[in-house]
This record gives C-alpha cells, sequence and structure tokens, in this order.
C-alpha cells in the first residue's frame, strides 16, 4: 500500500480500527548494510530479505510494494524491480540528518536474488501533483504494440486546478499517473495528464476515494489491458485501458471487483484459464503489531466477478477471500502488497514487503516502519495459490529461482504441521446448558446490566454492549473464564445478528479473548467494519514506558464470517511468548487457517467473551469448548 510519514502510517485499518477498536534518478546518501540480510549460501540457495546492493554504499533494507518485472527486449536477461518512494536504509540520511526519500527506487538482477540499486524513477513529480505529494506503488508493463514500457503509479495529492475552476481544496485526492521509457530503468517521461483522476465521494462533502495501487495485467501487453486500482476507502475496480506513445487513456467505464474497507494492493494473473486476483489486507505499516497479509480470489473474466475457493464473493459484505499469505510466527510480520511471476522453469514466485519484528523501524524515527522486500515460492493447490503451501513466509535457506540454463526445478516445499483439537477438557468448556444460569466458573471484568445478558435455549445471550477494548479505552465487559497453563485449542461457535452487509454499524463485534490484561491480550472476533464484515484477529499490548506513542494495537482478518460463526485459537505454549495460530468456520463450511500471533500472555491468561462495539444487536454464545492440542 501507501508508504508513510516518519512516526505515522497510513493504512486503512490503522485509522479505521482506531475507531473501532477504540471506540484503515537522484542517488542518495550511503545506505546501511542491514545487520539482518543474508548473501545467498550458494549458487543455488537464497535466504530472505532480499537486501540489493547500493553500489559502494551498502544495501537496500527498506523496499515497500515490490513489483517485478523481467526484461522484455531481445537480448535483456535483466530482471527489474521498483519500489515506492521510502528511504532506502537507516543511514540514508541528507546533510541535515533527516531520512532521504527515492521516488521509486529501482532495482536489476540476473538471477532474481542478486539485487543492485540503479537510481530513481521519478526525480520529478508529474506537473499535475500538490507541492510535497507522495509518489507510491509502481507498477511497469511493457507494450509489444508501441515498443515502450509504461509505468504507472500513485500521486496522494493533485493540484486542485487540475479538477476546474472552483474546486475544492484537498490534500486526499489521489490518482493514478503514468509515465513511458524504452528502458526499463527510463529516463521516465510522465505525461501530463493522470490515466485515473481523483474520484469524489459523492456521499461526502470535499472527501475522495482512495485512488491507488494500480496494476496493469501481464507484463508484456499488446495495445490494450486493464488497469486495476483503489484501496480501502472506495474498494477495488478494474477499467480497460489502451497504450499510445504518450500514456495510457481508459477506454471504458470501471468496474468494481473488491468490496471497500477490505482490500488494497491488487495483483491480477492468468493461469489455466482462471485470473487470479491477489490483494492485501489490514494495515500495512504498524510495527511488530502488523499483521498485514495476501487473499486471492479467481474469475473467469478479468473484469470478475472474483470468488474464493468457498465460492464467497469479494464483493459480497461477509467478504470473501481465500489465505496466500500470513504471517506464521517467525520472524517476519506485515507480509503483502505482493508481485507475482514465474522464473525460466515455470515456478511461480511472489515478492513481498514485510517487517522484521526485530529490526521494525528505521533507526532514527522509531514508530516509522521499515518493510525489506521478500522472495519465495508460490505453489499451486487445487487450483488456488498459496505461498510455500500454505508455510508462508520463509526465514530460512530456500532454493533459488531457476534463471540460468541447465538450472533444475526443485520440488514444492511440504505445507504445515497441521494444528488439531485432542480431547476435550470439560473443566475449561461451557455448553451452556446449566439451568440456573452461568457456570461459577466464569467471572465478569466490569459485569454488565445483569438484564443485557442471560443463559436460555442453551446458549449464552448477550447484548452488545457501547464499550470497547483497545489501547487506552478499556470499557467493554468481559467474561472470563482459566484457561489451561499447556497448549490448548479454544473454539467458541458465536451468532451475532448483524445484518450481512450495509453500512454503518462500527464497531460492533462478540467473540473469543484470551485475556491477561486490558493491555495485553488477543482477540477473535467476528465484526461490522464499515460495509464489511469481517472476523479480525488482534493484538494488543502495554504502553511502551520509553516511547507511549509507539502503536499497542494490531489487527489481522482471516475467513469470512456467517449466520453462525466458529472462532478457533490454537495456543503452542513457549517459553517466552506464546505461538497462537487463528482458524475460522462459517455455517458449517471450511476451516481457514489465519495468520500467528507470537505473544506474553503469561501464565495466568484466560479465556474470555466479548459483545461490544455499539448497541442495539445480540450475540448468542452457543458453546466454549476447549481441548488439548493433539500431537502426530
Amino acid at each position: 500500500m501507501a508508504p508513510q510519514t516518519p512516526g505515522t502510517t497510513r493504512s486503512l485499518l490503522l485509522l479505521l480500527l482506531a475507531l473501532v477498536l477504540p471506540v484503515a534518478l537522484t542517488t542518495g546518501a550511503p545506505a546501511s548494510a542491514s545487520p539482518t540480510a543474508t548473501s545467498a549460501p550458494d549458487a543455488d540457495r537464497y535466504r530472505n530479505p532480499l537486501a540489493p546492493q547500493v553500489p559502494g554504499a551498502g544495501t537496500v533494507d527498506s523496499c515497500a510494494d515490490p513489483v517485478a518485472l523481467r526484461g522484455q527486449q531481445r537480448g535483456d536477461r535483466h530482471w527489474y524491480l521498483y519500489c515506492t518512494t521510502d528511504p532506502l536504509g537507516d543511514e540514508d540520511l541528507d546533510e541535515s540528518g533527516a531520512l532521504r526519500f527515492h521516488p521509486v527506487p529501482m532495482m536489476r538482477s540476473r538471477d532474481l536474488v542478486h539485487w543492485t540499486y540503479v537510481g530513481d524513477a521519478l526525480p520529478e513529480p508529474p506537473s499535475w501533483a500538490a507541492e510535497g505529494a507522495g509518489l507510491w506503488a509502481p507498477d511497469v508493463v511493457w507494450s509489444e504494440a508501441t515498443r515502450r514500457y509504461y509505468l504507472t503509479f500513485v500521486v496522494t495529492d493533485t493540484d486542485d486546478s487540475l479538477r476546474g475552476p472552483g474546486a475544492c481544496p484537498s490534500t486526499g485526492d489521489s490518482a493514478i499517473g503514468v509515465a513511458t521509457s524504452t528502458s526499463p530503468t527510463g529516463p521516465w517521461t510522465v505525461s501530463d495528464q493522470p490515466v485515473v483522476p481523483p474520484r469524489p465521494d459523492p456521499e461526502a462533502d470535499c472527501a475522495f476515494f482512495w485512488t491507488f495501487d494500480p496494476d496493469v495485467l501481464g507484463d508484456a501487453v499488446g495495445g490494450s489491458s486493464v488497469l486495476y486500482y483503489g484501496s480501502y476507502y472506495g474498494g477495488l475496480h478494474a477499467t480497460r485501458i489502451a497504450f499510445d506513445r504518450d500514456g495510457i487513456r481508459t477506454t471504458g467505464s470501471p468496474r468494481m471487483v473488491a468490496i471497500g474497507n477490505r482490500y488494497e494492493g491488487a495483483n491480477v494473473v492468468r493461469r489455466a484459464g482462471w485470473y487470479h486476483l491477489f490483494a492485501s489486507a489490514t494495515n500495512c505499516c504498524n510495527g511488530p503489531l502488523t499483521s498485514y497479509g495476501v487473499f486471492s480470489g479467481r474469475s473467469r473474466s478479468p473484469m470478475g466477478p472474483f470468488v474464493d475457493r468457498d465460492g464467497r464473493s469479494l464483493l459480497a459484505g461477509r467478504v470473501g477471500g481465500s489465505p496466500v499469505l500470513l504471517p506464521n510466527g517467525n520472524r517476519w510480520l506485515g507480509v503483502g502488497h505482493n508481485t507475482v511471476f514465474t522464473d525460466d522453469a515455470g515456478q511461480w514466485w511472489t515478492i513481498y514487503h514485510a517487517v522484521d519484528r526485530g529490526d521494525p523501524y528505521f533507526a532514527t524515527d522509531p514508530g516509522f516502519t521499515k518493510r525489506p522486500a521478500l522472495l519465495d515460492r508460490l505453489t499451486w493447490r487445487d487450483g488456488w495459490p498459496e505461498v510455500r503451501s500454505g508455510r508462508w513466509a520463509s526465514d530460512t535457506p530456500q532454493p533459488a529461482p531457476v534463471t540460468r540454463r541447465g538450472d533444475r526445478r526443485s520440488p514444492p516445499p511440504a505445507g504445515p504441521g497441521p494444528l488439531r483439537a485432542g480431547r476435550t477438557l470439560a473443566a475449561y468448556s461451557d455448553d451452556f446448558s446449566r439451568p440456573t444460569g452461568l457456570d461459577p466458573a466464569w467471572t465478569w471484568v466490569r459485569e454488565p446490566d445483569p438484564a443485557t445478558y442471560a443463559v436460555e435455549d442453551g446458549a449464552l445471550r448477550w447484548a452488545t454492549q457501547a464499550g470497547d477494548l483497545a489501547r487506552e479505552v478499556n470499557t467493554a465487559s468481559v467474561l472470563t473464564r482459566p484457561a489451561p497453563r499447556g497448549d490448548h485449542v479454544v473454539q467458541v461457535r458465536v451468532r451475532l445478528d448483524l445484518p450481512p452487509e450495509g453500512c454503518c454499524q462500527n464497531y460492533v463485534q462478540a467473540g473469543l479473548v484470551l485475556h491477561e490484561s486490558d493491555d495485553r491480550y488477543l482477540k477473535l472476533v467476528h465484526a461490522s467494519i464499515w460495509e464489511t464484515r469481517q472476523t479480525e484477529w488482534a493484538k494488543e499490548v502495554p504502553p511502551d514506558a520509553a516511547d507511549p506513542d509507539l502503536p499497542r494495537y494490531g489487527n489481522g482478518v482471516v475467513g469470512a464470517p456467517g449466520d453462525e460463526t466458529w472462532l478457533r485459537v490454537v495456543v503452542d505454549r513457549r517459553p517466552g511468548e506464546d505461538r497462537v495460530t487463528a482458524f475460522t468456520r462459517s455455517d458449517g463450511g471450511r476451516w481457514v487457517r489465519g495468520g500467528t500471533w507470537t505473544h506474553e500472555l503469561g501464565p495466568d491468561s484466560r479465556i474470555g467473551l466479548v459483545a461490544m462495539g455499539g448497541e442495539g444487536f445480540t450475540a448468542r454464545f452457543l458453546d466454549v469448548r476447549t481441548s488439548a492440542l493433539a500431537r502426530r
């Protein structure tokens, strides 16, 4: 998605869930050599992160929103990598000691592993960009029809005069620009008009949909293709385009392909007669609390509709999307905004940005998230994509892509081990069949009005309340009981009578909490987020004593909720931090595996339930089932 201003973030669900969930060619100064970058162990293997060399000046340690393209002209055996505007690394500083921002850095490689920084694509912004506008999220394609490369990019703020006399003053009227070149590394000639101009929200005063993250279908195209763009505010769209020698023009009406307030960073590829949409969800840039991840849907048409492997539409209120890449509990968080391609052996790969939880921020600007580029194999199961067969981001040596004649394909990686529920632990479970009310093992944190809850008809009925449980706002009630001290699985079935779509019931939610305190917990809930219904998988930590402005709350998402939603967490106790993985299931369908948080919950954490975020709805908890974690 978007880059950040130092000390801030610009992603939907930090912005939106801040409401929810308390109450989304200039060569710079030398970049530092990354203390975690590791060169390939040998010619056939590599290890993340990618760390492009800056000649004579260290490495590129932040490459957000990456896009990769094979050289398209005859004799060009290189690959090219383009990143969003950001500093290259911790020591990329100007004369005053401030971080230096590079407008779309470019890298080149022969093997997709060893990269070299070759300069910045857009040293000068378009004439129609407002002063100080950001240039974000590039995409690059080659047109055989015009024999040119086309670089599309976001301009975060356009000159108000672009919209004509009397236009309202705005700093959020983003647009998609384009630049052309006969070379993949420029020089680039920027068009004097945007491809997609600012898009006003007709239901708001002087507000504009987020026209972010362009992606042109294909690497080598003819005279036409499809352009995808958009983000959380306004959703993802597709429009048909044509190429000429000076730029790109749209040739049809745009069509929405993913509902607002869920996805950004689209990348669409064609495989076996299907168009696969990859898109990223939640907050890109939240330091060690980033749970950004990639989901997919597919369609027979490049214009959609796209559905996930369970047949759920990415346009539905209970929004669909099959996980492709989520945090797996290792070093890497914030794994998203990816680019997808094949190597010389036809193996599929993806490059994406991530956050190193041990080194999440630029050294001079705590709170400003670094996002190095990672490379991993993309595998396919039953026609659906997964990174490393569902193992997701790698932090160990991996077989390298095939980029030389004579190199052999490598076998696909094995999938992750199963995380299954074993024998039921009755002392930590409840089917709400007790005729005299709640089991005495339950206790309240801030008991609600007794008239708002009751055990009846084999369920706990609980009216949603206006309180919340996020950051400094700790007003919601939490119903808790002891949790096992060893590894275990907790599963809750809940019915929340939200309408399946429509705005706005922000931010009504109900579900499960692993609660050590109001400032240290994990939460998996069915939640209403503007026009969508999602399952949110969140983590909160206490404020940092040295810097209380650092993030405290992070969230990811899992599968779509339903009339009846199963919420499951698998707790793998370890010395220090626990490793906790989320699963969701709706209306008797398939279990969807979500991301893994690491968290120091402590031995005295408790199983909790919440029904909060707004009044007027009712949650019915059908059971809480706690089990031992089954071992192989």
